[in-house]
C-alpha cells in the first residue's frame, strides 16, 4: 500500500473502535482453561492464578482476536468447558462500548449533514432545511437558531467595525494613533516621513533612518549647495531657572575649563551665543563622562538677576544627566502636577463600544438596522485628540523640580519644542522665503479685550519696537551669501506670521535674491557678521510657558484655514488681514560648521528652528515647498563624518551611551553575521581580526600601558642611546614578546583625552597636512618631540584614546572597525615610490577552531575517530600569529564547543596589539569616501601611548604615516593621520 494511501486509510480510521485484545495469557474469551498442578488430576472450575506457560508455538496468538489471520491460525479450535460470567460480561461490555461510541460519534464536523451519505448531501440543505430528511430537520433547526443567537451575540461584543472605510473615519484614525504611541513617541512630522522613509524604533522614538529612493549625492549636494531640513525634536530640553550664580556654581561642578568653554563663557552666558560642553559626573573630570549637551542662556531681564537656561542633550544622556542636574542643584523636591482629564495613549482603548450604565435612556439604544454613528456624548469618554508632546510619559509623573535651599528649579520640557534643522548655505534663503516678520494689530483689535497673546502684546509700544528691531536684523539676513559668515552660535528671536498664509501653489526653489541683497544696507551686514546680533535682539517670547501654550492652543485648524482661503477674492492671494491666532514666536539658532582642521572652513552650517508645541506640520510643509532636501538618521551620521566631528553615540566609547550602543551593534552585526550560511561568511580568523564587529578598547589601552612601562625601564637600564631604526625594532619586539598579556593591576577606565592643550600639543607632533597629505599645514610653537617630552605626556594621559582623522594617500575605502596599525622600517620604505604606491599584506592566518567546527557538527560518534588528530593541531605553526600563546587557545577547557561561531574568535581574546603582523594602535568608528575630500576618509580612536611611541620612531619625513586595513581584507593601505583641534 502506497504512503498516501495508508496517510488517508489512517484518516478515514482514527475515529473507529479499537480492536478489543487481551494480553497474553490461558485466558480466551473470558473462559478458564484448567491448569494442572503437580500430580492432581481433576479437572474443575478453579480460581487459582492463571498459567504464565508461554505457548509452544511462538506464533500462536491467545486472546479474542477479530478478523482473518495471516498465519491461518490463531483461533481455539477446542470450544472452553467453561465460562466465568463476570469476565465475559466485562469482555463483550468493551466492545459494546466501542460500538456505540462508533456509532453516535460523527466522522467529520460535528454538524447534522455529516450524518446523511456523501451521495445525498446537498449545499442548499444549509439554507432551506426542508431539504434534509424529515428526521434531521428537527435538529438542524435547533442548530441553525443557535448559530444565529451565537452570531448576533459576537456582534454586540464586537462593535468597532473591520471595514477600511471605518478605520479611516478621523476619530478612529486617531484612536489608532495614540494607540501605537504607547511605547515609542511620535514627532508631529510622524506620518509625513512614515510615508517617505525607513522608519527605525530608537530611543523611545519612531524616527526616520533614510528615504525610500536614492538621494545620498543629492543629499550631499543640498549639505554644500543649498540646503538639508531635518527633525530634531527628539532632542530632549531641561529648563533651570535660578539665581545667576547659584546656577553657574552648580553647574561647574559637571565642567571643565581645560577640555573647553564651559556655561560660563561670556558670549553664551549673555544669551547671543548657544554653546556646547562635555558633561561629566560630579566633580570626576576627566573620569566617567555623560556625553555633549548644547545649552541657551535667556538674555538679562534689566535689573533682575533670576536667569533661565535650557539644555538641549541627546535622549540616551537624559536619564543620566537629570538625577545628575538635580544632585548639584539640590532639586530633591518634585512638583506633582495637577489632575488634569487628558486623553492618554494608556487611557485610550481603541473602540467604539461604550461602556455599560447601570441606567440607559431610550435615546441611547441603538435602533436595529440603523447606520451607527459616534457621537461626542457616548459614555466612553471625550474624542479623542490628537497627542501633543510627551504622549508616554503618565499625567501624575512629576516634570518640575524645585530646591528649597538653592531656589533653583528644573523643568523637564522633553517634546514641548519642536527643533527643525537646516543644512547649508542657503538655508538663510529658504527662511527668509518660507518666514514673515508678524504684522502690527489694526487700532480696532487693539482696544478690545482679548484671550490671545498678540493683540495684548500689541498695546506695549516698548515691546513692538523691539519686534521691529528683530524683524529689520532679519531682513538683512537676504543680504548674506552664504550661512557660514556669520558668527557660530548666534542667536535671533523673532515673531512670526503663520507660513501656511505664504505657501506657494508648487514647490520652488528658494535661490539668493540680487534685488534684495543690494537694498540691505552694507555697514549694517558687515557688522551682522563680524559681531553677530545684538543681545536685545536675541530675546524671545518662545521662553514663556503662558505664550507658548496660548499659542498652541488656538492653533488655527486646516479646516477653518481652507474655508477662509475659499472666501478670498483672488484665488491664490495671501487672507488679508492676519487672522490673530496667526502669530508664533520662534528662535533662530546659527549652527557652526566645520571648525576643525584646515580645509572646508564652516562646511555644513546652517540653521535651528525652535517653535511652539503643535505648528511642528504648520512650518515643515512650508519649508519642504522651497525646495529642500530631506535626512533622516543616517544623513546626521554622514554630517558628523564629512566635518570630521565625533558623532554621539556612535563615537563616545568612554559615555555610558556609548558603550550600550556598542552593545546593541554588535549583536546586531553578529545576528546578521549568522543569518548568512557558513560557506558563505567571511572567516574573520583567517583575516587576522579578532573583533570584526567591536572594538576592545579597554583591553588596547591596558596592553599599549603595559607595553610603554615595559619598554621604559629597559630604556633606563641601558646606557647607550640607540637609533630610530634600533629603537623601533626594540619597540616591535617588546610588543610580540607580549603576546598574552595579563594584567596584574585592577583596571582603570579608559577615557577619550579633550584637553585642549594637550589635543594642540599632540596635533602638533603629528605633523598636519591636508587631504592626502598634498601639503603641510603651519601650526604654532610646538615643543619638539623627544623621550622626555613623550614621558612627561603619558604620565597624565597613559589610559587615554585620542580622535583622530586618516586619509588614504591612495585608492581605497575604509570600513567599519578598520584596524589602524604601525608601518615597519620596510614598509616606509615603499612610500619613496611614490605616494600611490600600493601597502603591504597580511600574511593569511590559521583557523585553529576549524575543526572543533567541524567535529561539533559530525556529532559525538565522529568526534571520536577525529580525537587522533588532537595532538597535531596543537603544535600548528605559528608564522603569522605573533604569540605562540595564541596557538595554544584551541586547548582551553574552559571553551565549551558550543559557544564556537564559524569565523569568530572565541572570547576572551588574545592580545590586540601583536595578533597581527603589523602593531595595532585602534580602530575606526566611521570610514567612507568622503565626497568632500575626493578620497577614502576614516575617523576613530587610536591609544595615545601607542600613538606616541610609533611617532619617536618614525623618521620626520614619514611622521604620522600609518597603515588601515579593512576587516574583510588582507590588504594594508598607506593613510596619513591628523588630530584637528
Amino acid at each position: 500500500m502506497s504512503a498516501a494511501k495508508v496517510k488517508m486509510r489512517g484518516k478515514k480510521m482514527r475515529n473507529q473502535p479499537v480492536s478489543v485484545q487481551y494480553p497474553s495469557s490461558s485466558t480466551q474469551n473470558g473462559a478458564d482453561t484448567p491448569e494442572t498442578t503437580g500430580g492432581g488430576g481433576d479437572n474443575a472450575p478453579s480460581d487459582i492464578p492463571l498459567s504464565t506457560e508461554k505457548p509452544k508455538n511462538p506464533q500462536q496468538r491467545s486472546g479474542w482476536v477479530c478478523g482473518h489471520q495471516k498465519d491461518g491460525g490463531g483461533y481455539a479450535k477446542e470450544m472452553p468447558k467453561y465460562i466465568t460470567a463476570g469476565a465475559f460480561a466485562r469482555a463483550r461490555a468493551a466492545e459494546v462500548r466501542a460500538m456505540l461510541k462508533a456509532v453516535t460519534k460523527t466522522t467529520g464536523s460535528c454538524h447534522v449533514f455529516g450524518a446523511l451519505p456523501k451521495h445525498m448531501r446537498r449545499r442548499a440543505m444549509s439554507h432551506n432545511t426542508k431539504r434534509l430528511p424529515r428526521r434531521l430537520r428537527e435538529v438542524a433547526n435547533r442548530m441553525r437558531e443557535k448559530s444565529l443567537q451565537a452570531g448576533s451575540k459576537k456582534k454586540k461584543e464586537q462593535a468597532k467595525s473591520k471595514s477600511r472605510k471605518a478605520r479611516r473615519r478621523h476619530g478612529n484614525l486617531l484612536l489608532e494613533f495614540n494607540r501605537r504611541q504607547r511605547r515609542n513617541m511620535w514627532l508631529e512630522t510622524h506620518i509625513w516621513h512614515a510615508k517617505r522613509f525607513h522608519m527605525v524604533k530608537k530611543w523611545g522614538y519612531c524616527l526616520g533612518d533614510k528615504p525610500t529612493y536614492k538621494c545620498y549625492r543629492a543629499c550631499y549636494r543640498a549639505m554644500s549647495s543649498h540646503c538639508l531640513l531635518q527633525d530634531l525634536s527628539y532632542y530632549c530640553c531641561i529648563e533651570l531657572q535660578g539665581e545667576e550664580d547659584k546656577l553657574l556654581a552648580s553647574l561647574s561642578q559637571l565642567t571643565s575649563k581645560e577640555a573647553g568653554p564651559t556655561f560660563a563663557a561670556v558670549l553664551s552666558l549673555s544669551g547671543r551665543r548657544q554653546g556646547s560642553v562635555v558633561l561629566y559626573r560630579a566633580g570626576q573630570y576627566p573620569l566617567q563622562p555623560l556625553g555633549p549637551v548644547t545649552f541657551l542662556w535667556r538674555p538679562r531681564t534689566q535689573g533682575s538677576t533670576h536667569r533661565q537656561l535650557w539644555i538641549w542633550a541627546h535622549p540616551t544622556i537624559k536619564k543620566d544627566l537629570l538625577p545628575e542636574l538635580q544632585t548639584v542643584c539640590q532639586c530633591c523636591e518634585a512638583v506633582v502636577p495637577p489632575a488634569v482629564p487628558v486623553v492618554t495613549p494608556a487611557e485610550v482603548v481603541p473602540t467604539l463600544e461604550p461602556e455599560p450604565e447601570p441606567e440607559k435612556t431610550p435615546e441611547a439604544k441603538q435602533i436595529t438596522g440603523t447606520k451607527r454613528k459616534r457621537s461626542c456624548k457616548d459614555s466612553s469618554g471625550p474624542p479623542a485628540k490628537k497627542i501633543l508632546g510627551d504622549g508616554t510619559r503618565s499625567p501624575t509623573a512629576p516634570i518640575t523640580w524645585k530646591s528649597s535651599s538653592t531656589g533653583i528649579v528644573i523643568n523637564d520640557l522633553t517634546m514641548e519644542i519642536v527643533r527643525y534643522r537646516l543644512i547649508g548655505p542657503q538655508s538663510h534663503c529658504v527662511l527668509a522665503e518660507t518666514l514673515e516678520a508678524a504684522t502690527d494689530c489694526d487700532e480696532i483689535n487693539k482696544s478690545q479685550p482679548s484671550s490671545l497673546w498678540w493683540p495684548e502684546l500689541c498695546k506695549d509700544k516698548s515691546k513692538m519696537d523691539l519686534h521691529q528691531q528683530q524683524a529689520n536684523v532679519y531682513h538683512l539676513l537676504k543680504g548674506i551669501y552664504s550661512t557660514g559668515e556669520l558668527p557660530s552660535g548666534t542667536v535671533l528671536g523673532l515673531t512670526v506670521d503663520d507660513p501656511r498664509l505664504t505657501l506657494p501653489t508648487k514647490k520652488v526653489k528658494a535661490l539668493p535674491c540680487v534685488k534684495q541683497a543690494q537694498e540691505v544696507d552694507e555697514e549694517k551686514r558687515r557688522e551682522l557678521m563680524l559681531r553677530g546680533v545684538p543681545e536685545h535682539c536675541c530675546q524671545s517670547y518662545l521662553w514663556e510657558k503662558s505664550v507658548r501654550d496660548n499659542v498652541t492652543e488656538n492653533k488655527i485648524s486646516e479646516q477653518e484655514l481652507n474655508r477662509m482661503r475659499s472666501e478670498v477674492l483672488v484665488p491664490g492671494s495671501r487672507l488679508s488681514p492676519t487672522p490673530l491666532q496667526g502669530r508664533i514666536p520662534i528662535l533662530l539658532v546659527h549652527q557652526p560648521g566645520k571648525q576643525v582642521g584646515h580645509e572646508m572652513s564652516s562646511w555644513g552650517a546652517g540653521w535651528d528652528l525652535l517653535l511652539p508645541k503643535g505648528w511642528g506640520m504648520a512650518f515643515w510643509v512650508p519649508l519642504v515647498y522651497r525646495g529642500v532636501r530631506i535626512g533622516g538618521l543616517n544623513m546626521s551620521l554622514k554630517h558628523s563624518q564629512n566635518k570630521g566631528a565625533p558623532h554621539f553615540p556612535h563615537d563616545y566609547p568612554d559615555c555610558p551611551a556609548g558603550v550600550c550602543f556598542q552593545e546593541e551593534q554588535e549583536a546586531e552585526l553578529l545576528d546578521k553575521f549568522k543569518r548568512r550560511p557558513p560557506a558563505k561568511r567571511t572567516n574573520y580568523i583567517k583575516h587576522g581580526c579578532l573583533a570584526p564587529f567591536r572594538c576592545p578598547w579597554q583591553q588596547l589601552a591596558e596592553e599599549w600601558e603595559l607595553i610603554t612601562r615595559e619598554v621604559g625601564e629597559e630604556r633606563k637600564g641601558d646606557s647607550q642611546t640607540q637609533t630610530a631604526k634600533e629603537a623601533d625594532t626594540v619597540m616591535e619586539e617588546e610588543v610580540t614578546s607580549h603576546g598574552d598579556i595579563s594584567i596584574t593591576k585592577p583596571p582603570s577606565c579608559i577615557t577619550v583625552l579633550r584637553n585642549r592643550k594637550s589635543l594642540r600639543l599632540l596635533s602638533g607632533w603629528c605633523r598636519p597636512t591636508t587631504s592626502r597629505g598634498q601639503r603641510p599645514c603651519r601650526v604654532g610653537e610646538v615643543l619638539p618631540l623627544d623621550r622626555s617630552a613623550a614621558a612627561s605626556f603619558l604620565t597624565a594621559h597613559g589610559m587615554n584614546l585620542v580622535w583622530v582623522r586618516l586619509s588614504l594617500l591612495s585608492k581605497g575605502k575604509p570600513e567599519l572597525h578598520a584596524m589602524v596599525c604601525v608601518p615597519t622600517a620596510e614598509d616606509l620604505q615603499l612610500l619613496k615610490k611614490g605616494p600611490s604606491s600600493s601597502g603591504p599584506q597580511e600574511p593569511p592566518h590559521k583557523d585553529h577552531f576549524k575543526s572543533r567546527n567541524k567535529r561539533r557538527r559530525k556529532g559525538p560518534k565522529k568526534a571520536a575517530t577525529s580525537s587522533k588528530t588532537k595532538g597535531k593541531e596543537s603544535d600548528l605553526p605559528s608564522a603569522p600569529e605573533p604569540s605562540p600563546t595564541s596557538c595554544e587557545e584551541p586547548k582551553s577547557s574552559s571553551q565549551s564547543s558550543s559557544d564556537l561561531i564559524f569565523g569568530l574568535w572565541p572570547d576572551p581574546l588574545p592580545s590586540v596589539t601583536s595578533h597581527c603582523s603589523r602593531v595595532t594602535l585602534g580602530w575606526v568608528t566611521q570610514g567612507d569616501f568622503a565626497l568632500s575630500a575626493g578620497c577614502g576618509e576614516a575617523l576613530g580612536f587610536v591609544s595615545v601611548a601607542g600613538l606616541l611611541n610609533t611617532l619617536i620612531n618614525q623618521p620626520m619625513e614619514h611622521r604620522g604615516m600609518l597603515l588601515l586595513r579593512n576587516p574583510t581584507s588582507l590588504h594594508y593601505r598607506f593613510a596619513k593621520i591628523n588630530i584637528e583641534v
